[in-house]
């Protein structure tokens, strides 16, 4: 259960004491406005301003003004009138004399955009609190990371996902139903944090302590959370913490100086995106970050975040060219201030939640993005392997006839896949900005299109690392996602569309009952390569081992439209090797190739380095599994 207790009319010596030296992990229960014995306190970081107020509905909208706390920079004032659901705003004299209205940095909920009046929360009302029903859930999340549960991401954009779905509760009952039939374990949302533009996705944060009002309050949030984890599904959340739009009502230039920002633009802003870069060589940003991550999972029970754009913190020529950045100290281009924000925010939620999942969207080769912080590394759990997604992608619109000529780009990414705790993203960014659909990508007729994006999804699958696919995905829609539209989800009602909807919960239900695709995925001696030079036929095979050999996932794909009869696949022993996975099975709108054989019976024939081997009927533009226990 979450409750709220009474504060006192200023911020303690402590807590302030705290703050402006970084270390203040509950933050949201110091700034904001809080529930004291005589109204609601309204405290805010300004440490420049000349002066600040507070308007609101509780003041008919006229001023009441606030008084410096101390030396701390922190403005306070309690208003006995304010209650839960009053809109407010600040009135910030900056340091230049003029008059700003902003919105609360630390405000718990907000208008729903475009308007962007912060709002009290209802956990400033007496006697609030939020009953939690997940104990069981909390309990067991961290199996994740103890290697004792597969993870398994669907990619959740929650504004668009099912026209008519328009509040958190009501996606929680749709999404629970979608999620369980299709088998992932964990869904990933696109940041939920409050954001004014709806074409950002939400990586344009303003309300970095509001769960957008798009789909209802903070506690709709939470029951939202509660429920999937009920159900036994983990929520993730994207995250933020690279930098924040300019709009004029929000961080920038708070107090009229650079407050949360650089003051320089080489520093300060961000040339892709046109928004301002944290200074988190500043101890009371760096404190507003750390504490940011654990409000999601301290108030919310978010089991991960999912750390947004992260090469972009790491390398202060990221995106910029030459007179446009500062070395740093060493005359380098590494972020050192940014390194050690990174690690100190692993390191706390690590700490203090260790079951907690943190990825890094790191698109670079920097080393040890998920090697310990004490050990020099950036201390995340995860990290993105945005080079295999490039690499898969790249050799799967390629014409099957040429594909011969570029074998090496699939294995590739073997060659590091354990050097770091991947995640393999199929992820929103390939299918927008003109990208169109993964379906749309793939070389060949209907058909052909249709049996590539099967092949891919198999292939992902069967590879040591955690899948994730963004929502539609598992439709196969022919166009691109758009943001202001729901997917298409009567495309489930065609064979081809179902067909990829029905194997992506194949896979996922497959993987779930064989250890051997997921219990060592960061073990080198856990996978194998049975097939990986003929590039003649575009065909791989590699094998996959559970803990103690105790069994075995044998896998071939064929990535041309030639079907292969009598193909001889090597495996580690003897007897039935029944089939867990096939792409072409006409039940998924497939050519049945393989007649649907449920099972081969290996001899002891050597090949690929195995003493036996099975002989089937390779399918075209396919990928067959097969799986057996030791005896």
């Amino acid at each position: 259960m979450i409750s709220r207790g009474l504060v006192g009319p200023t911020p303690g010596e402590l807590d302030l004491h705290l703050f402006n030296e970084g270390s203040h992990r509950r933050l949201w229960e110091m700034l904001g406005p809080q529930a004291t014995a005589d109204g609601v306190r309204f405290a805010v970081w300004a440490p420049n301003a000349r002066a600040v107020s507070v308007i609101g509905d509780f003041s008919s909208w006229n001023p009441i003004p606030l008084a410096p706390v101390a030396s701390s920079g922190v403005w306070c004032a309690v208003v006995a009138e304010a209650r839960a659901g009053h809109h407010y705003k600040f009135i910030v004299t900056g340091s230049h004399g003029r008059e700003v209205l902003k919105a609360d940095p630390m405000a718990r909920r907000t208008e729903c955009p475009p308007r962007d009046a912060s709002v009290i929360p209802d956990d400033v009302a007496p006697g609030w609190n939020f009953d939690w029903a997940d104990d069981d859930w909390m309990a067991r999340r961290g199996a994740v990371l103890r290697g004792e549960a597969p993870l398994r991401v669907y990619e959740v954009h929650a504004s668009s996902w099912r026209h008519g779905v328009e509040s958190w509760d009501a996606l929680a009952e749709a999404l629970v139903e979608h999620v369980l039939a299709l088998g992932f374990t964990h869904v990933e949302l696109l940041p939920v944090a409050e954001h004014p533009y709806g074409g950002s996705w939400g990586y344009q944060v303003t309300g970095y302590f509001a769960p957008t009002a798009r789909l209802g309050d903070p506690d709709g949030f939470r029951r939202f959370v509660d429920r999937l984890h009920q159900a036994g599904i983990g929520v993730i959340v994207d995250w933020v913490p690279a930098h924040f739009p300019k709009d004029s009502w929000s961080l920038g230039r708070f107090d009229g100086t650079a407050l949360y920002e650089h003051e320089d633009p080489r520093l300060g802003e961000h040339p892709d995106w046109g928004t301002l870069v944290f200074n988190t060589s500043r101890d009371e940003v760096r404190n507003f970050l750390v504490a940011n991550a654990l409000y999601w999972i301290d108030e919310f029970h978010i089991d991960g975040l999912r750390v947004d754009a992260v090469a972009s913190m790491l390398y202060r020529d990221y995106s910029r060219k030459a007179g446009e950045w500062i070395p740093n100290e060493r005359g380098g281009n590494e972020d050192l201030v940014n390194v050690d924000f990174l690690r100190e925010v692993n390191t706390v939620v690590g700490s203090t939640h260790p079951g907690v999942l943190m990825i890094a969207e790191e698109s670079t080769a920097w080393p040890g993005v998920t090697a310990p912080a004490d050990a020099g590394g950036l201390g995340f759990t995860h990290k993105w392997n945005m080079g295999w997604m490039h690499d898969t992608l790249s050799f799967s619109r390629r014409e099957p006839v040429h594909r011969r000529h570029h074998h090496g780009e699939l294995p590739f990414t073997l060659l590091y896949a354990f050097s770091e705790r991947y995640v393999l993203p199929l992820s929103h960014d390939e299918v927008v900005h003109g990208k169109g659909s993964l379906l749309a990508k793939m070389s060949g007729d209907d058909w052909q299109k249709f049996a590539t994006l099967r092949l891919l999804y198999a292939w992902q699958w069967a590879l040591p690392g955690s899948p994730l696919l963004f929502m539609g995905s598992e439709l196969a829609p022919w166009s691109e996602w758009r943001h202001d539209r729901p997917l298409d989800w009567n495309l489930i009602d065609h064979e081809p569309h179902r067909g990829v909807h029905d194997l992506v919960a194949r896979l996922n239900h497959t993987v779930e009952r064989h250890p051997a695709l997921w219990e060592r995925d960061d073990d080198p001696t856990a996978f194998e390569w049975l097939e990986v030079e003929d590039a003649d036929h575009s065909v791989y095979a590699l094998l996959r081992w559970a803990h103690e050999g105790r069994s075995a996932v044998a896998a071939v794909a064929n990535w041309t439209p030639v079907p292969r009869p009598g193909y001889r696949l090597g495996v580690p022993w003897g007897g039935e090797w029944k089939v867990l996975i096939d792409t072409d099975s006409t039940d998924l709108w497939g050519s049945g190739a393989r007649g649907g054989a449920v099972s081969a019976m290996a001899e002891e024939v050597p090949w690929q380095g195995r003493d036996h081997s099975v002989v089937f009927d390779l399918p075209p533009l396919a990928m067959v599994w097969f799986g057996a226990d030791a005896p």
